[in-house]
């Protein structure tokens, strides 16, 4: 090969060198233009999926307020969504999930009755304690029978209201009872906390031992006496996700407000101890 010819071979290369650079540096261009990235969107494979439809919550009833709140705080952050409860005794609750009432979320005043779901299989992840909650008397407005304590509610011809003995609460007195060494024949055992709350609200009873969430829930409707044999029946309250739920997806997000700070932050506000 003659010398004349070598450098043409050598400014071929380098042309062809250069042209490929040109290329590279035009691809980076266009990809920061945004024009032709190959690179995966992060905003969008992060993306979780729209939710939708109904979540159907079944919660104890000392969870009315603090729980409608939250429905309401997640309908807002999910449009299209709806939050609808059935509130009621928990262990009502738990017989209708086992009976095989269609429900997404369970949330129970108790492990006890948490445990008749699970028990059953009937859950579909294991349940979480959310919040703890503490017994507290509800009298008159202005106390008008002087009751500074558990044990003034054994005083004859005072009307005192318990829940059941099967419900979480008065499962719960009834531990504040013992603690106490204390006995007391209450004039009806009700069915969940609100009811025996309504007892006195109506003035049909003149106590009731309920939740603190209840009572604060009640404003001047009644008046509160704490007790310190309160300390020894305090209630954690579990949620789970139930088996073959309606909507699972939506469910679960519910569920991770209720533990969110946001979430522990309206429950405390109604009253409720940290989990």
């Amino acid at each position: 090969m003659t010398r004349t010819e070598r450098r043409t071979r050598r400014a071929v290369q380098v042309t062809g060198a250069g042209v490929a650079a040109l290329l590279a540096l035009s691809a980076c261009s266009s990809d920061d233009s945004g024009g032709t990235s190959t690179k995966p969107d992060a905003s969008s494979s992060s993306a979780s999926p729209e939710l939708s439809g109904t979540v159907t919550v079944f919660a104890a009833a000392s969870l009315k307020e603090s729980f409608t709140s939250l429905g309401q705080e997640f309908e807002k952050a999910h449009p299209g969504t709806k939050v609808t409860f059935n509130f009621g005794g928990s262990d009502t609750l738990a017989a209708s999930i086992t009976g095989g009432a269609p429900a997404d979320v369970f949330a129970s005043a108790s492990p006890k009755t948490m445990a008749i779901v699970t028990d059953a299989k009937d859950n579909a992840t294991e349940p979480v304690t959310f919040a703890r909650n503490q017994l507290e008397i509800a009298t008159l407005p202005g106390n008008p029978d002087k009751v500074s304590s558990l044990e003034d509610l054994t005083k004859s011809g005072l009307k005192v209201v318990l829940c059941d003995k099967e419900v979480p609460c008065g499962a719960a007195a009834q531990k504040a009872l013992e603690a106490g060494s204390l006995e007391l024949t209450p004039v009806s055992y009700e069915q969940d906390v609100k009811a025996a709350l309504t007892k006195v609200e109506l003035k049909e009873a003149d106590a009731a031992v309920v939740y603190k969430t209840d009572v604060h829930a009640a404003g001047d409707k009644v008046e509160g006496v704490e007790f310190p044999e309160s300390a020894d029946a305090v209630n954690d309250y579990p949620i789970a996700l139930l088996k073959d739920a309606p909507n699972a997806e939506a469910a679960k997000a519910f569920i991770a407000l209720v533990r969110s700070a946001d979430g522990q932050k309206v429950l405390t506000a109604a009253g409720f101890l940290q989990p």
